[in-house]
C-alpha cells in the first residue's frame, strides 16, 4: 500500500513539473514555432521570473530583497512583467539579427543575467539562493496540497493553451507564420515585421518568466544553478522539437513526454555502479539527446507536426 501511495505522489510530481515545463515550451513556441525567432536564452527569462516572484512573495530577510509577502496573484504577474520588460529590452537591441546570430546574442544575454543574479548578493543572496518561498496550498494536508498545486498548474496551462490557440488561428497568428516563412513577402504586404517580431519575443519571454515563477513556488527555492542552460534552455528546445514546433498541442505533448523521459532516466542512472555516479547527470543528457535523434528520424517535423489554419 505504501508503494502505491509513493507511486501516486510521484505521478503528481511528474505531472506538475511537466506542466511547468509546458509553460516554458509554450513561450518558446510563440517565438520559434510561430515567428521563427531563435531564442537560446530561455534560462535568462526563467531566472528573472523565478527571482522576481521569490522577492515579491517572500517574508522580510536581511539576506536578499523582499519582505513584501504578497500572495500568488501578485507574484506571478510581477514575474511575467519583469521578464517581459527584459525581453523587450533584448528584442529592441537584437530583433533585427537573424537565426544563429540571434541565438548567440540571446545566449550571451542569458548568461549575463545569470551571473548578475549569482553575484549581486544584496538582491538575490548570490550563489546561496532564496529559500522559504511560499508554496500555494502548502497548509493543506498531504496529498491534497500536492493535488491542489497540480490543478493550479494545469488550470494555468489550459488558459494559456486556449488563448494561444485562438491567437494562432487569428490574423495575428497568420501574420506571424507569414513572417516566419517569407519575411520579405510579409514586409511587401505592408506588415510591420519588426513590430510583430518584438511582440512575439516579449510574449514568449513573459511566459518563460511565468514558468520560472511557478518553478520557484513549487520547489520553494531558487538559486543560479537552476538556470543553467543545459537544465532549462536545452531541455525546453528538445521538448518543442520532439512535440512539434508551431503546434500548441505538440508543445504540450513534447513537454510531458520529454520530462517523463528525463525524470524516469534518473531511476536508471541511480542503479549504475558507483564509479558512474558523477557521470550520471551527463548520461541523462545523452539519453535525452539519443531519444531526440531516434524520434526525429521517424518524425522530422515532430510527433505532432504543425497544421496551418486556412484563412478566409
Amino acid at each position: 500500500m505504501d508503494s502505491l501511495y509513493g507511486i501516486f505522489l510521484y505521478a503528481i510530481y511528474l505531472l506538475t513539473m511537466g506542466g511547468i515545463y509546458a509553460v516554458l515550451v509554450m513561450g518558446l513556441n510563440i517565438q520559434w514555432g510561430f515567428t521563427g525567432l531563435f531564442n537560446a536564452g530561455i534560462a535568462g527569462f526563467f531566472a528573472v521570473g523565478a527571482y522576481t516572484s521569490a522577492i515579491i512573495s517572500t517574508a522580510s530577510s536581511g539576506r536578499h530583497l523582499g519582505g513584501l509577502s504578497l500572495p500568488l496573484w501578485a507574484s506571478l504577474p510581477g514575474a511575467m512583467i519583469a521578464s517581459a520588460l527584459i525581453a523587450w529590452a533584448v528584442a529592441w537591441i537584437c530583433i533585427r539579427l537573424r537565426s544563429d546570430y540571434l541565438a548567440i546574442a540571446t545566449l550571451g544575454i542569458a548568461e549575463i543575467l545569470r551571473l548578475v543574479l549569482k553575484n549581486e548578493d544584496w538582491a538575490t543572496n548570490g550563489a546561496r539562493g532564496i529559500s522559504r518561498i511560499p508554496k500555494p496550498f502548502e497548509d493543506l494536508p498531504e496529498p491534497w496540497n500536492q493535488i491542489a498545486m497540480l490543478l493550479l498548474v494545469l488550470a494555468i496551462l489550459l488558459v494559456l493553451y486556449l488563448l494561444l490557440e485562438r491567437a494562432r488561428r487569428a490574423p495575428w497568428g497568420r501574420v506571424m507564420t507569414a513572417i516566419r516563412e517569407n519575411e520579405a513577402a510579409a514586409r511587401a504586404a505592408g506588415k510591420n515585421v519588426e513590430g510583430f517580431r518584438i511582440e512575439a519575443f516579449v510574449l514568449g519571454g513573459a511566459l518563460m518568466g511565468l514558468g520560472g515563477a511557478l518553478m520557484a513556488h513549487h520547489v520553494k527555492f531558487i538559486d543560479p544553478n537552476m538556470a543553467e542552460p543545459l537544465s532549462t534552455t536545452f531541455i525546453v528546445w528538445v521538448m518543442l522539437i520532439i512535440g512539434g514546433s508551431g503546434n500548441n498541442k505538440g508543445a504540450l505533448f513534447g513537454a510531458f513526454l520529454v520530462w517523463t523521459l528525463w525524470s524516469t532516466s534518473e531511476i536508471v542512472t541511480t542503479r549504475l555502479p558507483a564509479e558512474w555516479e558523477l557521470k550520471s547527470a551527463y548520461l541523462r543528457f545523452f539519453l535525452v539527446g539519443l531519444a531526440l535523434q531516434i524520434i526525429l528520424q521517424r518524425y522530422p517535423a515532430g510527433i505532432l507536426k504543425e497544421h496551418r489554419p486556412i484563412g478566409k
